[in-house]
């Protein structure tokens, strides 16, 4: 991200309609008054919060917990981790970021307990997989799947997968030999790369391809047959054809049928991450990331058709694409994504320490971080639960020369390394954790909607649309987790949502008018909790009841309710209504967004009445910072006054005051930036944070990477034409294809017409 004062010019050097069209409207987000600071405080004196009893949860705890295993082994960005046959030498893949490499490196245990490691070599490619051949104590092979530039047409732009052999010597110092590399196998591929390999115990060697791309698969290779890509590719590497490093096994389940390459043992795969042998059974398991609802888990057998992309997993994708010739085979395992939304696939345990996942194939989640075990008797699924929450980043599982697990956590900093499970013995929290609002310790009186003296009530910028629910806002930060009469301190810089102390609870409730556009017909309807234990937050929604006295905790599924409201016509109006999944919170409250939305800089710089807590009108940063929960940066020095033209601001959507620019670019943060932006999840490439330079939002004029909905020339934004741009389609429509993809039945309509009067007010490249 740019930082939003500096200037047009310094900023952005680009050269087309949306060079005009967003820098405009960036650039003036600080657009806002100096503070007075003769005027009362919003709230003048710091109230400690001791009321809070929202801790632990109202759930049985997991049966595992990951602890940082291998603590001196300091490897802040780990791909990979396997151990070397025969030994107890650990073998990992590094993304070592100072110097853009990856890094083939290992470590024996003397070494791991020293902190140290050997860099056996490095590539200048994205680096992913590593197996051992089953001869590897003979002939010290093994094999590296990488993706990088095509070394043939280096300024294209095009990409290749490769998989290569290594040497490594068989005798002390078990060097890499010199020049042993080897190029067994490469493919076209700018995406979805897949090149994971495994051997089975047939001796056969599987290679993973993913589509292609990095968008919806557009060249239209997932259920193609005459190429390798989007595949489970199955080689004999130990009797090469004359020319090539491999060949064909002749049991194949395509070899000798015309247009279908031969190499291929199972099809239909959009970007498999992980591929695993379970070295007592042979069964071979694929992890897949799905594109916009579902991550898949396969156990791959001969002649499979996954269905991509006429299937996203067990689901219809794009039903009028051509389907391969076989039949659609659904995932062994499926999550959606109110669970997991960038899938790594796993391994199969057969350790001593853990007897009850002895032969569970165990997986997790990039983006969420949670960990599930499965066990499948070859016929059928037998046992499959979620055995593990955690914060990781998770790029692989791996075992070590014992065969217990290791889980390479790849989140830099001091996060970043290597972890297991352990058994986690955590007491249960089950009967104390509040079941009504009542019993939280948060409101002195629910009926009246009163929180207790310490909670913090707050307002945004610019609200994330929830069908036209009315909202207020608080948050309670328990004084203990302070010193002394000073409050707990909250970390306000950067961009994203501010890092809040432990035990901290995010409060919103939501109310309807039953009647429309008669605010005394108002009721509420939910009340949802963020709450921040053990460097986790985790959501929590509470339904109020028809008295309107108390609200109580929905199951973690959540909860589907219809109701009726009266239109401004006399007409009766269905509503929908959904109380989130414990899971679905963490979707939007995600990792890149730092999990808080609402209170971060930009959208809590902004004016507030404190009248429900007998505070008076104040800006909310200069209040915050005045109660002491942090200190702000200021451009005249850290003793000049505050002003709250220092810092960035979002427009309200909603107002005709603000400018059009600034509007538009404001909702898109609240709405969409929390998956549309690095890291977040939203496979478009848009980047929608606000400040984000205009050359990289990669929103003007941009073409499509998904459903085009028979749009003839459509662009995610075409200016000057609301009736090409999908920005407005998704916004307009509910159902498949809606955006938000969650959360939301009814369209925004203010919303529709402030992007069409936007996008309407574009010059077009015909206006030039």
């Amino acid at each position: 991200m740019r930082n939003l004062h500096r200037s047009s010019v310094d900023c952005f050097r680009w050269s087309n309609v949306s060079r005009t069209i967003l820098l405009a409207a960036a650039v003036s987000f600080v657009s806002v008054t100096h503070a007075d600071e003769q005027k009362p405080f919003g709230i003048g004196t710091y109230v400690p919060m001791t009321t809070s009893r929202v801790h632990g949860s109202p759930e049985p705890p997991l049966p595992y917990r990951a602890v940082r295993a291998l603590p001196k082994l300091q490897v802040d960005w780990p791909i990979f981790v396997t151990t070397e046959p025969g030994s107890d030498r650990m073998i990992f893949i590094e993304d070592h970021r100072p110097e853009k490499k990856f890094r083939v490196c290992r470590a024996t245990t003397d070494q791991v307990a020293a902190g140290e490691f050997d860099v056996l070599f490095e590539v200048d490619d994205p680096a992913y997989s590593i197996c051992f051949h089953p001869n590897f104590p003979q002939n010290g092979f093994f094999y590296l799947g990488h993706n990088g530039p095509n070394k043939a047409l280096p300024k294209d732009g095009q990409k290749t997968c490769r998989v290569t052999r290594y040497t490594l010597q068989r005798e002390a110092p078990f060097s890499l030999v010199k020049d042993s590399a080897k190029v067994i196998l490469e493919w076209d591929s700018n995406g979805h790369n897949g090149a994971a390999v495994t051997f089975g115990l047939d001796g056969m060697f599987y290679v993973t391809t993913g589509d292609g791309t990095s968008d919806s698969d557009t060249d239209l290779t997932g259920q193609g047959l005459d190429h390798l890509l989007a595949k489970v590719l199955r080689l004999d590497v130990d009797h090469p054809d004359k020319g090539r490093e491999y060949s064909v096994p002749q049991d194949n389940p395509f070899v000798g049928q015309a247009g279908i390459r031969p190499e291929t043992w199972a099809y239909g795969l959009r970007n498999p991450w992980r591929m695993t042998t379970d070295p007592k059974t042979g069964h071979i398991w694929v992890g897949n990331n799905g594109q916009d609802l579902w991550e898949q888990v396969y156990k791959v057998n001969k002649g499979d058709n996954f269905g991509w992309s006429v299937y996203e997993g067990g689901h219809p994708f794009y039903l009028e694409r051509k389907a391969g010739p076989h039949p659609h085979v659904k995932p062994t395992f499926e999550h959606s994504h109110s669970e997991s939304r960038s899938l790594t696939g796993g391994v199969v345990y057969h350790g001593s320490k853990f007897p009850r996942l002895q032969g569970a194939y165990i997986y997790g989640d990039y983006s969420t971080g949670k960990i599930w075990a499965g066990k499948h008797d070859g016929q059928k699924v037998v046992w499959h639960q979620e055995i593990a929450d955690t914060t990781m980043q998770i790029t692989s599982f791996g075992l070590d020369a014992a065969g217990e697990l290791l889980i390479t956590n790849h989140i830099g900093k001091e996060d970043g390394g290597f972890y297991t499970l352990e058994i986690n013995d955590q007491p249960s929290t089950q009967e104390t954790f509040p079941k009504k609002l009542s019993e939280s310790g948060l409101f002195a009186d629910v009926a009246k909607h009163q929180v207790q003296p310490g909670v913090i009530p707050y307002s945004v910028n610019s609200p994330l649309w929830s069908d036209g629910a009315h909202k207020t806002r608080f948050f309670a930060v328990p004084h203990e987790a302070g010193e002394d009469g000073a409050p707990p301190k909250i970390s306000a810089g950067g961009r994203r949502g501010w890092t809040f102390p432990e035990q901290t609870v995010l409060i919103k409730s939501f109310a309807v008018d039953m009647i429309e556009g008669d605010a005394n017909s108002r009721r509420w309807i939910e009340t949802r909790f963020l709450h921040r234990e053990n460097k986790e937050w985790v959501g929590y929604s509470y339904r109020w009841n028809n008295g309107q006295t108390d609200a109580t905790l929905v199951d973690k599924a959540g909860l589907d309710i219809n109701f009726s409201v009266q239109s401004t016509d006399g007409a009766m109006v269905e509503r929908k209504w959904r109380y989130p999944s414990r899971a679905e919170c963490m979707v939007c409250h995600s990792r890149a967004a730092n999990y808080v939305l609402g209170l971060s800089t930009a959208q809590m710089n902004r004016d507030h009445d404190y009248a429900s807590v007998g505070g008076a009108v104040d800006n909310q940063l200069r209040t915050l910072e005045h109660l002491g929960y942090f200190k702000l940066k200021r451009k005249g020095g850290k003793n000049a006054p505050f002003t709250a033209a220092d810092h960035p601001r979002l427009a309200d959507p909603y107002s005709d005051s603000e400018s059009l620019g600034d509007r538009a670019l404001s909702y898109l943060h609240s709405n969409c930036a929390q998956c549309h932006v690095a890291a977040g999840g939203g496979n478009s490439q848009m980047i929608l944070s606000f400040g984000t330079a205009p050359e990289k939002q990669n929103l003007i004029n941009a073409e499509p990477l998904h459903d085009r909905f028979g749009i003839a020339d459509a662009k995610l934004v075409a200016p000057g034409s609301p009736e090409r741009s999908l920005l407005l389609q998704r916004i307009a429509r509910r159902g498949r294809g809606q955006m938000p993809q969650l959360a939301t039945s009814i369209v925004d309509n203010r919303a529709v017409a402030l992007f069409k009067e936007w996008i309407e007010g574009m010059p077009s490249d015909s206006d030039k």
